[in-house]
């Protein structure tokens, strides 16, 4: 077939075109010698499934997205690019310097007194051993305790807010409850009644139903000792309501061993009878003991701790921790009797007493195990007593004479 001249002249072109020029020495130098593959020359390279983009100098992405206006809305915040720390220059500098911390700043002391109701004894080792076990001090508490210079007086000094707490007793509280003074019941120390009536033998003539308790002189050491223990003991002996009108009685204070030994009394009423009769005996004198209890009486707290009930909000959570302190004492001298004693007796010289250590045998086991426990029925069962033997006026509300301020260890 016979080409025409345009055709002819493209296919000579075509062919110089795909002609291999030689290659010259100085690219030889600088290219790698061989044939190029076949399939570089027939398809393209393949496109990469992600295509990372170049970096670029310039603000971060972000600006890209967001117009400059919210930006500048916001001058305080930054990208996340810009927050990305510097390069530290030198690792060993901290990034962070802490400020030493502050001290610590021990909680305020509450300081309360308690006044006793006589001098201190084995009746009042819960209050001691609270004390010098340090039990007050870690509830914040700094516990004083005072001893009256008359046993009436503490009361008093209650009523009139002259100290915090007072020890007492059941019998005092009823009494003067009913004559008005603010006084309330927060803990019991002994549950168990400790009053007894001592009579000399010498003026017993066999039993004491043969007795002439008329022609007696009675001692009692205060009021509520007189008008209810007192009077109640010779209306049970005696089988006459009035009996206390009926006899001689002496008020002797602190004086009780004296007026036994001296033969001014022939018989005396003692709020805790476990001790005077074996300092008794030591001097040759001997007495028959009579229990309260086995006397009419009914049960009862022989000592309790009380409050002014007018001032008890100002002073709840510190008498709180108190009540707390008291049943820890109780707890730990259950366990460690004989140790209790040795740390009585080292803080109070005045136990240390052949007669007071053998008087802690038997007041131990009479202990409050929980003394912030109340029995309203006792204390109600007892304000009806009285008040139908005509010692009370118009009686109490056993919700008026004892609270329960909660007496668990804060």
């Amino acid at each position: 077939m016979q080409l025409t001249p345009a055709v002819a002249e493209m296919e000579g072109e075509a062919a110089q075109a795909l002609a291999v020029p030689q290659a010259s020495q100085e690219s030889e130098s600088r290219l790698a010698t061989g044939p190029l593959p076949t399939e570089a020359l027939a398809s393209p390279p393949p496109t990469p499934l992600v295509a990372v983009p170049p970096v670029v100098d310039g603000p971060s992405f972000l600006r890209l997205l967001v117009p400059s206006a919210a930006l500048s809305a916001r001058p305080a915040e930054k990208t996340i690019l810009e927050d990305a720390p510097a390069t530290v220059a030198n690792p060993e500098v901290p990034l962070v310097i802490s400020a030493p911390a502050e001290p610590l700043v021990p909680p305020p002391v509450q300081r309360l007194e308690v006044t006793l109701d006589w001098y201190p004894g084995p009746e009042h080792a819960l209050l001691l051993i609270a004390r010098e076990k340090g039990m007050f001090k870690r509830r914040g508490l700094e516990v004083a305790l005072a001893t009256p210079a008359d046993p009436s007086v503490p009361a008093k000094l209650l009523a009139a807010g002259r100290t915090d707490l007072v020890v007492g007793r059941q019998t005092q509280l009823h009494l003067l409850a009913d004559q008005g003074l603010p006084l309330v019941r927060v803990a019991t120390l002994v549950d168990t009644p400790m009053a007894g009536l001592a009579l000399r033998e010498s003026v017993l003539a066999g039993s004491s139903s043969e007795i002439s308790y008329e022609t007696l002189t009675f001692g009692y050491i205060d009021q509520d000792g007189r008008d209810i223990l007192l009077a109640r003991a010779l209306a049970h002996l005696m089988d006459i309501s009035a009996a206390l009108d009926l006899v001689e009685t002496r008020e002797v204070n602190y004086g009780v061993l004296t007026a036994l030994r001296e033969g001014e009394v022939g018989a005396m009423l003692l709020h805790k009878r476990f001790l005077p009769p074996r300092q008794w005996a030591d001097e040759g004198i001997a007495t028959r003991l009579l229990p309260v209890e086995e006397l009419g009486l009914p049960p009862h707290d022989g000592l309790i701790l009380m409050a002014n009930r007018d001032q008890i909000n100002g002073k709840r959570d510190a008498i709180r921790y108190v009540v707390a302190a008291l049943e820890e004492a109780a707890m730990w001298i259950v366990n460690h009797p004989e140790k209790a004693w040795s740390i009585m007796a080292e803080a109070e010289p005045l136990l240390n007493d052949p007669n007071l250590r053998e008087t802690w045998k038997d007041i131990m086991p009479r202990l409050a195990l929980r003394p912030a426990a109340v029995d309203l029925g006792r204390y109600r069962r007892f304000d009806h007593y009285l008040l139908e033997a005509g010692l009370l006026e118009r009686g109490t509300p056993a919700e008026r004479l004892t609270v329960d301020l909660d007496g668990q260890a804060p």
